[in-house]
C-alpha cells in the first residue's frame, strides 16, 4: 500500500480530503524494545477522529481515540499513552481542563492541543494547562505528524550525559525522578517546564537565543513564533524565582541567561 502524503487543510469539518500519495513511510519514534509510541487522540468529530486515527496509525504509531474528556481521562489514566493529541472543543468540558486535571492527578503524557481558537489567551491557556505544543485549525496532517515525531523525541528520550543531577546554584534537577528543588523547596514543574530549566541550567552563566531555546527545548529546527518561549519563560520564573535571588534574567535583544548570583 503506497504512503499518503497529507497536505491538505483540516478544519474539522466534514468531508477532508487528502492529496495525491508519495513513496516513503514516516518514521515514528518507536520504545526501546521496539515498540510502537502510543497515542490517544481526543476529537468529537467522528470524520476528524477517523481521518487522524488513520494518518497516525499508517504514520507507524499505535492509536486509541476518545470522544469526551472524561473518557479522555479514563483512557490516559489506564493506557498510560506517550502523547496526547487533544482537541480543545469537547462535548462535555474543554481540553484545557482535560489537561489541567491529568496534570493535577500527576499525569505528566505530553500533550498537543488541536483547535479553532488563535487568540493569544488561548495559547496562553493551552500551556498554562500542561500543554507541550498547540496546532491551529485548519492544519495540514502533515504538519501534526511532524510535530508529534518532535514532542516523541524529546520526550521519550530519558538518558542523557549530563548524569542523574544538575545543579545550579540552590536549584537542584533530578534526571531520574524528574524532580527540582530549590534549596529545599520542591518545585513541581511540566516535562515542558522541566525541559527548559534544564537547559538553561546545562548551559548556566551562557545567554542562549529563543531560536536556541526553540530548537533544543521544542524541537523546531525552522523559524517558530517566539512567543511560545516568552511565555514558558514566565512560567518558570513564577515557580522557580519565587525565592530569591532572582536566577533567570532577560539579556535584552540577546536571549535568556541563568546566572548564578554575584558574590
Amino acid at each position: 500500500m503506497p504512503h499518503q502524503h497529507f497536505e491538505r487543510d483540516v478544519t474539522g469539518s466534514p468531508g477532508p480530503r487528502v492529496d495525491q500519495p508519495a513513496s516513503g513511510r514516516p518514521s515514528a519514534p518507536r520504545h526501546e524494545d521496539g515498540t510502537p509510541a502510543r497515542l490517544l487522540v481526543v476529537d468529537d468529530e467522528p470524520v476528524l477522529a477517523e481521518l487522524l486515527l488513520d494518518s497516525l496509525t499508517f504514520a507507524g504509531y499505535q492509536v486509541q481515540v476518545a470522544r469526551s474528556g472524561s473518557e479522555a481521562m479514563q483512557v490516559a489514566t489506564q493506557a498510560r499513552p506517550d502523547l496526547m493529541v487533544l482537541d480543545v472543543n469537547l462535548p462535555d468540558f474543554n481540553g484545557f481542563v482535560v489537561a489541567a486535571r491529568l496534570r493535577a492527578a500527576g499525569h505528566q503524557v505530553p500533550i498537543v492541543f488541536l483547535t479553532a481558537r488563535d487568540a493569544p489567551t488561548d495559547l496562553r491557556d493551552g500551556f498554562g494547562a500542561g500543554g507541550d505544543d498547540y496546532l491551529t485549525k485548519p492544519f495540514r496532517l502533515e504538519e501534526l505528524c511532524l510535530r508529534v515525531e518532535a514532542v516523541l523525541r524529546r520526550t521519550m528520550d530519558r538518558t542523557g550525559s549530563f548524569g542523574n543531577t544538575v545543579a545550579v546554584a540552590d536549584i537542584v534537577l533530578d534526571m531520574d525522578s524528574r524532580q527540582v528543588w530549590r534549596g529545599s523547596r520542591p518545585i513541581d514543574l511540566s516535562p515542558t517546564e522541566f525541559r527548559l530549566l534544564h537547559h538553561l541550567a546545562v548551559n548556566s552563566n551562557k545567554v542562549l537565543s529563543r531560536a536556541d531555546l526553540l530548537r533544543h527545548v521544542w524541537g523546531y529546527e525552522t523559524e517558530a513564533d517566539s512567543s511560545i518561549v516568552e511565555t514558558y519563560i514566565s512560567y518558570l520564573r513564577r515557580k522557580v524565582d519565587s525565592t530569591d535571588p532572582a536566577l533567570i534574567h532577560t539579556v535584552r535583544g540577546a536571549g535568556y541567561i541563568l546566572r548564578v548570583p554575584r558574590p
